[in-house]
């Protein structure tokens, strides 16, 4: 069987996979933006926590993604069989990305900038709201737009846990050696992940020019 035929007899259940597997990746990143933006901004002034931070999630980035599912299952409340648990590993492995380029933004904002916002009379809070996160928009974005793409390629994986998504088509095709099924579950992936890519980038072009 041809994959467009595969395509087509079962277009149905791939796009619900596709519709899981991006509900998968919506949330994941929603919590890990809510989580690293924020703690990035916290950490700009604060060395010794912003090396502390930065290193506990690139810890997260060297573990192979199916063996830090394996190892959130046996964790209680957050571990388990499930979308639960794919959700959490997902947020750790998007939070580097993230959490590094808004630290490198708002420490990245020209010195003279800084000194001229501190002369007007404003507080490191309003410094911090106001002069640094708006100019350092785009290089979060930059951060997001990295940790979406990877996060829909990781995501492929939660099928092994019974998350659901389109990795499991690809798990499926492995076990029957079947290459349209593989196909069926790497190309909508791929298609996601060039999409969220192309959009995220007309974005951050959009923030660099303002």
């Amino acid at each position: 069987m041809s994959p467009w035929h595969f395509f087509a007899e079962h277009r149905n259940e791939i796009l619900a996979a596709t519709f899981d597997h991006l509900t998968l990746v919506l949330i994941a990143m929603s919590i890990a933006i809510a989580i690293a933006v924020p703690l990035g901004m916290f950490i700009v002034q604060r060395r010794t926590l912003s090396s502390i931070a930065l290193g506990i999630t690139s810890v997260f980035q060297t573990i192979p993604s199916l063996a830090l599912f394996g190892f959130l299952i046996p964790i209680p409340f957050i571990g388990g069989i499930g979308r639960r648990t794919a959700i959490v590993a997902l947020v750790l492995y998007a939070l580097l990305p993230i959490l590094r380029n808004t630290y490198v933004g708002l420490t990245g904002v020209d010195r003279s900038i800084l000194e001229a916002a501190e002369a007007m009379g404003m507080t490191n809070a309003q410094i911090l709201l106001r002069v640094r996160f708006p100019l350092a928009l785009s290089v979060i974005l930059a951060g997001i737009r990295t940790a979406t793409v990877i996060t829909i390629g990781v995501a492929t994986i939660a099928a092994a846990i019974g998350a659901g998504g389109l990795g499991t088509f690809i798990f499926r095709g492995v076990a029957m050696v079947n290459d349209a099924v593989i196909l069926a579950g790497a190309i909508p992936a791929a298609l996601l992940a060039i999409a969220a890519d192309i959009l995220l980038g007309q974005i951050e072009r959009r923030l660099k020019v303002l």
